[in-house]
């Protein structure tokens, strides 16, 4: 049951209980405590809506930015993970296999306020051998939600 609740909430977590409790044939209480004990496992996280930002403002810039990291010995990249986790502007901060070992996401006002950041502060970390950044120009999808459709871009219809 927990799983389903899981789904339903990344669907639509402005479901309340009683909505989920319907949709899965089971008590309001049954699913109260099932979410209680996905939140006290850290399961559950958060609660959050996904806004569209080009929408309702210029919310700045987004960066994606690649860290080459040299582990250290017992804590891997754990220390320089909680160091960039840290940082108000850091949105996300993830360990990856390939080319670079950790992923950032970096949210500024301007280019220049978040390549300021990264030459002052990321690159400056010890153990941070290179950094590699992109800077997100527009969203198509975020975390499965489609950011597309809705507006006109001008170009008019095409119909076949």
């Amino acid at each position: 049951m927990k799983e389903k609740i899981l789904s339903l909430l990344c669907e639509n977590s402005r479901l309340c209980n009683e909505e989920i409790a319907a949709i899965l044939e089971t008590t309001r209480g049954e699913v109260d405590k099932a979410i209680a004990e996905l939140e006290a496992d850290g399961i559950i996280r958060a609660y959050t809506c996904i806004i569209d930002k080009e929408r309702i403002s210029d919310d700045g810039v987004l960066a994606l930015i690649e860290l080459k990291v040299a582990p250290k010995a017992g804590r891997g990249f754990e220390e320089v993970a909680e160091r960039i986790s840290s940082y108000p502007e850091v949105e996300s901060c993830s360990l990856l296999s390939g080319v670079c070992d950790l992923l950032v996401t970096v949210r500024g006002r301007s280019f220049k306020e978040v390549s300021s950041f990264v030459a002052g502060e990321l690159a400056m970390i010890e153990g941070v051998s290179s950094t590699a950044t992109q800077f997100v120009m527009k969203k198509y999808k975020e975390l499965g939600v489609s950011l597309m459709g809705d507006e006109d871009d001008g170009r008019g219809r095409v119909s076949l």
